[in-house]
């Protein structure tokens, strides 16, 4: 076949599942447009699904295991492509971050997952869509994710989750002000459970803050420490003891730099009212 693209099913989730479309549609002896007939879809798509330039949707997969008869293997396979609208590293992440005993987390200009609505998580999802970085069903599965993520904290017994807000979090404006109020109060619902602590980093805190980024420390049953960080196109989870640890002293000092509990509160219940 002239132009046929080679695969290397071992360079990522997609050009896996790419490789497995086109070995079973050889296998039958069908072209492209054949295969895309069956599945309720055009040539090309297939193509970009099948070279990785596309990732399935569950839809697709669904179908293609009918056409077949692969059961639900090729769904299944689908999932870890769609897991490639995260961040390298965190769908291994959240694996660990339900199992943990503590949870401390630092976000920057957004309010994290485990603390948003269902309808600011949905907002950044129709964002995300909107700018073209990412397809409805990936997003749809991001919102899901935050869903299971915020289950996960409910189980007995429950982490101690310490969560330190830089102010871009709040201040940073999603969608109108009912959804901001929703959050807002769902923040202050959250500062009240037993087993958390929020707590705002102020702008004011300046060069006394030890993290810029967002980054997440997780001790484990075993006592064992995890870390999670992220940069504008990667996510790095870092298992190793020694290099975490450093990590969890910035943590520390960040939380004696921001505004205790109280403090924070009053914050989020001022700009509830529309007080600077």
């Amino acid at each position: 076949m002239v132009n046929r693209k080679e695969l290397n099913p071992e360079s990522s989730p997609s050009a896996a599942f790419g490789e497995r479309l086109r070995r079973l549609r050889d296998e039958r002896g069908w072209t492209q447009d054949e295969l895309a007939i069956r599945l309720g879809c055009t040539g090309s798509h297939v193509s970009a699904v099948e070279t990785g330039r596309r990732p399935p949707t569950r839809r697709l997969a669904a179908s293609a295991d009918r056409v077949f008869g692969t059961g639900d293997r090729l769904e299944r396979q689908s999932r870890a492509v769609r897991h490639t609208a995260l961040l390298e590293g965190f769908p291994e992440y959240v694996t660990h971050e339900a199992r943990a005993t503590e949870i401390r987390l630092y976000e920057v200009g957004v309010i994290p997952g485990l603390l948003q609505t269902p309808e600011y998580a949905s907002a950044l999802g129709d964002s995300a869509v909107k700018r073209g970085v990412a397809l409805r069903e990936q997003a749809d599965e991001r919102i899901a994710l935050v869903a299971q993520r915020q289950a996960s904290l409910t189980r007995t017994p429950p982490p101690l989750v310490f969560v330190v807000l830089d102010e871009s979090c709040l201040r940073r404006p999603i969608k109108d002000s009912a959804l901001m109020d929703a959050q807002f109060a769902r923040l202050v619902e959250f500062a009240e459970l037993p087993n958390t602590v929020l707590q705002v980093a102020p702008f004011n805190i300046g060069v006394r803050r030890p993290m810029t980024l967002p980054v997440t420390v997780l001790t484990m049953p075993d006592r064992s420490l995890m870390s999670y960080a992220e940069s504008a196109n990667r996510g790095h989870l870092e298992r190793d003891n020694a290099s975490v640890l450093p990590i969890l002293g910035d943590y520390h000092q960040l939380q004696a730099e921001s505004l205790a509990r109280a403090a924070s509160v009053s914050m989020i219940s001022q700009l509830r009212k529309g007080t600077p």
